[in-house]
């Protein structure tokens, strides 16, 4: 074999070798970003699946009362997720007082967290959200 052919054949073999380690290089890029990516989509729908359930809410003339400092109200807000935001919501407690807010008085709320349904009375309780779409006739995802 000639000196020429021989350093053509090395250098081919150094040019095949650069390209598995360019190709390897991709294919763990491109499941980095695939991988990315479907955390993205599940992050997403987790903290946006109530959306249209809590807007329709609002459509409905549906309120929430509560209190900041409420536990029970924590927990039926946190049911929703970051789609509370679309709730219709009437806090109670003003700071630095023992008082209710005048809203929250006028409309008969003692008990925390309460519903209020159209122009129907407030019903306290931490509903489950079937049960507010049952009676709001409103869809759940």
């Amino acid at each position: 074999m000639s000196e020429v052919r021989r350093k053509r054949q090395e250098e081919r073999a150094d040019r095949s070798e650069n390209s598995f380690a360019s190709r390897d290089k991709l294919i763990w890029a491109g499941i980095a970003l695939i991988l990315v990516v479907a955390y993205a989509g599940f992050w997403y729908y987790n903290n946006h699946r109530y959306d249209g359930f809590a807007k329709c809410l609002a459509s409905t003339q549906t309120k929430m009362y509560g209190l900041y400092w409420c536990p029970h109200c924590a927990e039926q807000k946190a049911m929703f997720g970051k789609a509370f935001r679309y709730v219709p919501y009437v806090e109670c407690a003003i700071k630095g007082s023992r008082e209710l807010a005048p809203a929250c008085s006028a409309a008969g709320v003692k008990l925390f967290p309460s519903w209020q349904f159209g122009s129907n009375p407030p019903v306290e309780g931490v509903f489950p959200l079937q049960e507010l779409s049952d009676k709001t006739g409103c869809r759940l995802p």
